[in-house]
């Protein structure tokens, strides 16, 4: 079993955690964004109220423990790891319950570069503990408004994990995808998994979109994210996504493999 001390080591010696390599220009700027209520910031969520700059300021200094004082405007953005840790042991107790229950899960990620290896052991962990893992919409495809316009993707899913890809980037079920805020492949599945004659997602596990899309949607929702993504620290706050953990999504995939050992022990998951 890793310790949370020797997860707490490697949250700061994989940078995961303390300092990141997100900027604090670029969370700065999410913020500016997400007080706009840009869709590319919002990733599919609708918050009760306006949220101003300051106010998201607070917010990420007390959920990510990023700095509090407006004047820090350079510089890497900053972790707490204790958060980090209480996140993920949060983040184990809603895994724990869904394989109780046996529910049905939806993992989705808009970082598969980095994440399919995390989410892929934590489905088959669930999946082994007698909970459907839903793939509802495979190969349907999606119009996503882009930096680039309009883009079609294709919904694919990878070891029980969904994700997005260029048409003709690669096999079906093989590979990786293309890095997406977009809600709306969570509406597509979500969409289809009603509309079939399967069971529907008591939970939905991932990132971006996919938490705050389900989480706006009033489906149970869990996730990761950066300092740049108040969206979900926002849905925490609000009470419409269950667990946000902060953490630098987008270091080296292997790195994730310990907090993948973490979770499952702390969900009692482990094979």
């Amino acid at each position: 079993m890793l310790s949370t001390g020797a997860l707490r080591a490697h949250l700061l010696a994989a940078r995961l955690a303390g300092p990141v390599a997100t900027s604090r220009e670029v969370s700065l700027r999410s913020y500016r964004l997400f007080a706009a209520r840009d869709p590319r910031v919002t990733l599919g969520l609708d918050p009760d109220r306006g949220w101003g700059e300051r106010e998201l300021l607070a917010l990420m200094a007390d959920r990510c423990g990023v700095s509090d004082d407006p004047a820090h405007v350079s510089g890497p953005d900053v972790i707490d790891p204790e958060r980090t840790v209480a996140g993920l042991d949060a983040f184990a107790v809603r895994l724990s319950e869904a394989a109780a229950r046996r529910a049905p899960v939806l993992f989705g990620t808009g970082h598969p570069h980095r994440l399919i290896g995390f989410y892929a052991a934590l489905a088959d962990a669930l999946s082994s503990a007698g909970c459907p893992v839903l793939t509802p919409a495979q190969g349907r495809c999606i119009d996503i408004t882009t930096r680039f316009g309009v883009r079609t993707y294709n919904l694919d899913y990878v070891q029980g994990v969904a994700l997005v890809r260029e048409p003709g980037a690669g096999a079906a079920g093989g590979g990786t995808g293309a890095h997406s805020h977009s809600p709306l492949p969570v509406r597509v599945a979500l969409e289809a998994a009603a509309a079939g004659r399967g069971p529907v997602p008591d939970l939905v596990v991932g990132d971006h979109g996919w938490v705050c899309g389900a989480g706006q949607l009033g489906i149970e929702a869990i996730g990761l994210a950066d300092t740049d993504d108040p969206a979900l620290f926002v849905g925490e706050a609000e009470g419409r996504v269950a667990v946000a953990v902060p953490l630098d999504d987008a270091v080296r995939s292997a790195y994730y493999l310990p907090l993948t050992r973490y979770v499952l022990n702390r969900a009692s998951l482990s094979q």
